[in-house]
């Protein structure tokens, strides 16, 4: 009997709708278990967010300060043959439930020399986290066999104001009459996403290693090249402010609120401002960094390739 863990959690509901479809056919599958650890932190996130809350938890996130988690269900003294980590990206990095359970000592003994699957459902944004993603599997000495990373169908610009009003509001639209598009990932995308079970189960089934190639040929991923240079510039900026808040305050505390207020003005200008800019200098430079960016995008689409 083949073993899978699958640990996810889900704010919205829709990352728990991308796992289930993502492991139907395991599950459907009489010779392979299929173990579900859906993570449950102490203090619950809010949905929806709080706008003033939302910017509060940046800090935090982006310097992996584990919030805590009710225990997991699985024990540390089982032993898998597959772990699936199902992940939403929060401000460029995994989501502060997976981080706690990377964190956590229980993880450390089920990751160990075992191959991961790493599951993304986001806006459109997920180079940087899959790369903290990719650092703490390798600290846990856990083997990386594959990621899928799933994006909201409104596309980079559309996304921009539709994601956040659907974070602050609860609702997926579409809003003001359809001039903004409904948030999240198709559903057409979340259907097809099962073609990566099927083949882990083709793979599992057959005994073959579940290695780098697991995923390849599959269109598990896709690397969008414009947005590199913002993600490195926004996780910069991330981990600035983020060391100043965390120097002003605790998380939740008044001291933080006039900073928060300060940043929430700075974070509007750069993205109308600097982001803009960015894509300009991009398009000109490009036949000067195109070698540069192709070793990125393999970089950033491995192990699965796009």
């Amino acid at each position: 009997m083949n073993k899978v863990l699958v640990v996810h959690y889900s704010q919205t509901g829709q990352l728990d709708s991308i796992t289930k479809q993502f492991t139907q056919p395991l599950v459907s599958a009489p010779d392979i278990e299929v173990t579900f650890e859906n993570l449950c932190p102490e203090q619950p996130f809010p949905f929806p967010w709080p706008f003033l809350t939302f910017l509060d938890t940046f800090p935090e996130c982006v310097y992996r300060d584990p919030p805590a988690l009710k225990e997991p269900i699985v024990s540390a003294d089982d032993d898998f043959d597959l772990v699936v980590l199902a992940y939403q990206v929060w401000f460029l990095s995994p989501s502060m439930p997976m981080t706690a359970f990377l964190q956590h000592p229980r993880a450390a003994s089920l990751l160990k020399d075992k191959p991961v699957v790493t599951l993304i459902g986001c806006r459109n944004m997920w180079l940087m986290a899959q790369e903290d993603m990719k650092q703490m599997l390798d600290g846990l000495g856990a083997r990386l066999a594959g990621n899928v990373a799933l994006v909201d169908e409104a596309g980079s610009f559309l996304s921009f104001f539709a994601t956040p009003l659907w974070m602050l509001t609860g609702r997926q639209g579409p809003f003001l009459g359809g001039r903004i598009p409904r948030a999240g990932v198709s559903q057409r995308d979340i259907t097809g996403c099962d073609r990566f079970g099927i083949r882990i189960r083709e793979r599992l089934q057959a005994g073959n290693a579940l290695d780098e190639t697991l995923l390849r040929g599959l269109h598990a991923v896709t690397v969008d090249d414009r947005l590199i240079s913002s993600e490195r510039t926004g996780k910069r900026a991330f981990r600035l402010w983020g060391r100043l808040l965390r120097a002003v305050g605790p998380a939740g505390s008044w001291q933080r609120r006039p900073v928060l207020a300060f940043y929430s003005v700075f974070l509007i200008a750069m993205i109308l401002t600097v982001v803009p800019l960015g894509v300009l200098v991009r398009k000109i430079t490009a036949p000067l960094t195109r070698k540069r960016i192709a070793h990125l995008r393999a970089r950033f689409a491995a192990p699965s390739g796009e």
